[in-house]
């Protein structure tokens, strides 16, 4: 049996759900906290990192891992185009929401979400013109056409879907703005549109239901 272990509010634990939701794969859940010294999480995720998942073959941690596991094991339906290159650039472009864009804009989640003291006025600055400067790398990628990467959903989408709602809420807390739509990124309605899907609507129930809990 395949079991996601993380949490509903996290958004690289979301990313992985939501694939699984779309190609129809039953998995369990269980709660698992981030920097866990438990050796039992530990062996499965060596730095404590969510999502992890266990099943019967193994453990895997890394959600672009896990992810490209859940691909080859159920290819259909497709996340991932047929064309070599086409797949190449769908893997482009998530990279870059993850390790770009999300990674510029989690520099500010402390202040925005959990309550950490303001940033210096240098910090701000230099971390906005981070964001800036991805924001500007992702439109050159983005197609919303009428997905991320084009016209089918791809695992591009699994990211983009739960990570530019994160920017942008994080700088408007911030900055007074949402950076991606001062940028000109009119992100919402493709945010509405895989949140219609059966999928998106079960990602945010549960998120919205972790929320309320804690």
């Amino acid at each position: 049996m395949l079991t996601l272990h993380g949490f509903p509010v996290s958004n690289y634990y979301n990313k992985v759900k939501l694939a699984l939701l779309e190609k129809g794969v039953a998995f369990d859940e269980v709660y698992a906290g981030t920097r866990s010294t438990d050796e039992a999480v530990l062996s499965k995720t060596p730095l404590g990192k969510i999502p992890f998942i266990t099943t019967d073959e193994g453990s895997l941690c890394e959600s672009t891992a896990i992810m490209e596991w859940i691909e080859a094991k159920w290819p259909q339906p497709a996340l991932l185009p047929a064309d070599p290159f086409a797949a190449a650039k769908v893997r482009e472009l998530t990279i870059f929401l993850d390790w770009h864009l999300e990674i510029a804009a989690r520099q500010v989640y402390g202040p925005a979400f959990f309550g950490s003291a303001p940033l210096s006025e240098s910090n701000a600055a230099r971390i906005r013109k981070q964001i800036d400067d991805a924001i500007t790398g992702f439109k050159r990628l983005a197609k919303f056409a009428p997905f991320v990467a084009g016209a089918e959903m791809t695992q591009a989408d699994c990211s983009a879907f739960v990570n530019l709602p994160l920017v942008g809420m994080a700088t408007k807390i911030v900055y007074g703005e949402d950076a991606l739509l001062a940028a000109g990124v009119d992100y919402k309605a493709y945010v509405k549109m895989i949140g219609e899907r059966p999928s998106g609507q079960r990602v945010n129930a549960d998120r919205k239901a972790a929320q309320t809990k804690s």
